[in-house]
């Protein structure tokens, strides 16, 4: 038992990281304004985005422990440099939407305690570089598994708020909700950033960087598991927290840090100030995540060397990639009147749009017996993973026409 417990313990890292980064600033900010807008009628779109999680996630983990290949290099070789260039245009764009959003989260957050973002956001800059380029995995790794575990601070703040269980539950299963192009863009938003293209490419490199094989798979499925139920507690408490006070009272936010300081008045100053730091520590967290996981892709991609534990020269590409994501984020943010609740916003509807294509690609991949030998999928996870395709693809095209028809 002990020897099981421990081998777990080695082995814990991958998914709850994994899971535990997808609660970013564009993710808080999308379940803020979820909870707010809508009440508690969004809630019911985490059970499925939960169970699809776990399907995924799996996928990937075992992806990448019997071929020893991130997806994007996987990608590559299968469906050549033209296609892939293609998809890795799309997904940098989307992902440096995404890291400006991360450094945008760090100054909203700060503003809250009453720092300027023209200090909390060069310095925060600063650390992250840091801790990638001149620390290792097994550094990181540590870090980040105490950041995962902080944002569990959210459930405090939802609780301080008196939510009410009973229309929770009736919400859940009942929901009161309208079908327009809004509503549309909200649940996609809501999937996008639950189940966002990125993960499924840093799964795989961080399940490689950490030299897992078959014999660990049941304790990295563990892992998996608990790393996706964390990422949906922490989401439907955030979307609880601003139900229960800012819906109804009739507040209405454009972001997180909006709704940090409308708590204030409504569930008191703990409360408001557990919320701000939660988003300080999960903005912190992805903008370190989040372009490590896009440079590590496009590196696979195009056939470069990528890792935390190589250095500069052995990696080049990889780390100039890093810097200049970073650089570019932070200095979006430092300008003046800078769109930044459109681009936290919208890059989380474009992770719902671009996520069909990268789960196309992986299902294919991980069905190749010439890959994955006797690891192929078994029909149960095509049947889950050909359904969220579709529906993904069917919710993005209504979202698309539905203007159309409501002039």
């Amino acid at each position: 038992m002990f020897s099981q417990i421990a081998m777990f313990l080695a082995i814990l890292g991958p998914g709850i990281i994994t899971g535990s980064v997808d609660n970013d600033a564009g993710g808080i900010t999308t379940y803020s304004v979820a909870g707010a807008v809508y009440g508690y009628n969004l809630l019911w779109t985490l059970i499925p985005s939960f169970i699809v999680l776990i399907v995924i996630q799996e996928m990937n983990a075992r992806m990448g422990i019997v071929t020893g290949k991130g997806l994007a290099d996987l990608i590559r070789e299968n469906a050549g440099v033209k296609v892939t260039f293609f998809i890795f245009i799309g997904l940098l764009v989307a992902d440096i939407g995404n890291t400006t959003t991360e450094f945008a989260g760090v100054a909203g957050s700060m503003e809250v305690f009453g720092v300027s973002k023209y200090i909390s956001v060069p310095i925060v800059g600063i650390m992250v570089w840091v801790l990638v380029v001149k620390g290792t995995y097994q550094i990181a790794e540590r870090i980040f598994l105490i950041f995962s575990l902080s944002l569990l601070m959210y459930v405090v703040a939802a609780i301080m708020g008196k939510p009410h269980w009973g229309e929770i539950g009736h919400a859940m299963v009942h929901p009161d909700l309208k079908v327009n192009s809004q509503s549309l863009a909200m649940v996609i938003g809501i999937i996008g950033t639950t189940i966002a293209p990125w993960m499924q490419f840093y799964m795989q490199s961080s399940v490689i960087e950490k030299g897992l094989t078959m014999k660990n798979y049941k304790y990295s499925l563990i892992d998996i598991v608990v790393g996706c139920i964390a990422t949906v507690v922490v989401a439907f408490f955030i979307i609880v927290a601003c139900a229960s006070t800012l819906h109804t009272n009739g507040v209405q936010i454009n972001e997180a840090k909006d709704a940090a300081l409308a708590l204030k008045p409504l569930a008191g100053e703990l409360s408001s100030q557990l919320f701000a730091f939660g988003l300080f520590v999960a903005s912190i967290f992805s903008a370190t995540i989040l372009p490590l996981a896009t440079a590590f892709y496009v590196c696979e991609a195009f056939g470069f060397e990528a890792g935390i534990d190589k250095k500069w020269d052995e990696a080049k590409e990889f780390y100039i990639l890093y810097t200049g994501i970073l650089i570019f984020s932070v200095l979006i943010i430092l300008v003046p009147n800078a769109p930044l609740i459109a681009i936290s916003l919208w890059s989380q509807v474009i992770n719902g749009m671009l996520l069909p294509v990268v789960l196309i690609c992986m299902i294919l991949l991980v069905n190749n017996k010439k890959i994955m030998g006797k690891y192929v999928n078994k029909p149960l996870n095509n049947i889950i993973g050909w359904g969220t395709i579709t529906i993904l693809i069917v919710l993005s095209v209504v979202l698309l026409v539905l203007p159309l028809f409501s002039k």
